[in-house]
């Protein structure tokens, strides 16, 4: 099973069912991957789903990851800082590398940059490669 980080626009982009992207959270429920996740991250998609939907939508969403049986957590004991542009972005990075990720999804590109780091490698792919890849 692939173990993927997700970032916070990934996320947003899969809650609403007539998105394209809902997909993931499809692919998601039916165990099909697994979902990385660190409390850092899981306090951002808090703050953000709250600030996007409801602090209810928050909670629901959370409690969903939290007890998933693919859910996997993964802390972050060192800060890389590869990602300059935006460095709240690399909460992601950190924990992608620390678990060994088999990706890192995305469709930010502030992460852009990672592509151009041999080391430490952090395999990125965009939300409409990764739902093709699951096919």
């Amino acid at each position: 099973m692939q173990r993927v980080v997700v970032d916070t626009n990934c996320l947003l982009a899969s809650l609403n069912r007539n998105s394209p992207f809902h997909r993931l959270y499809e692919l998601f429920a039916s165990e099909a991957f697994e979902w990385v996740l660190s409390n850092e991250i899981l306090t951002e998609y808090e703050e953000t789903l709250a600030a996007h939907y409801s602090a209810t939508t928050a909670r629901r969403v959370t409690e969903i990851l939290l007890n998933a049986p693919n859910t996997s957590f993964q802390e972050a004991y060192f800060k890389w800082q590869l990602i300059e542009a935006d460095p709240d972005d690399n909460k992601f990075v950190d924990v992608a590398i620390a678990a060994n990720a088999d990706y890192l999804l995305t469709n930010d590109r502030h992460f852009e940059v990672l592509r151009q780091i041999d080391f430490p490698r952090v395999p990125l792919i965009g939300l409409q490669a990764f739902l093709a890849e699951m096919q």
